[in-house]
């Protein structure tokens, strides 16, 4: 399997910041949207490469558009939520939508 640059880029810098390198891998596809690359890590290394606030995963995005522009393509990426994930649930919410739009008429 032939690698690209975009590939081997992002292979690089996320194995470079994880602890776990070995199970680091990517898929690229392409379609009329552009290039899709899915990104798989260990389940203990998703907090690395999303970072606080996802700054980390936001900031390997905008790598990944300049080295898709230098290329002509467009170049998006994808974290996979690895198997067996301990991540909690979201919330609840406490009001409803109708209930602050209310609570700003007042």
């Amino acid at each position: 399997m032939a690698k690209f640059a975009d590939q081997d880029f992002v292979e690089f810098v996320v194995k470079s910041l994880v602890n776990v390198p070995d199970e680091v891998s990517t898929t690229r596809t392409v379609d009329e949207m552009g290039v899709l690359l899915t990104l798989k890590v260990s389940p203990a290394d998703m907090g690395v490469v999303i970072g606080k606030q996802g700054a980390t995963a936001r900031a390997l995005r905008t790598l990944l558009r300049v080295v898709g522009a230098k290329n002509n393509a467009r170049v998006n990426l994808k974290i996979e939520e690895p198997a067996g994930s301990t991540r909690p649930p979201r919330p609840e919410r406490s009001q409803s939508v109708d209930d602050v739009v209310d609570d700003l008429k007042l």
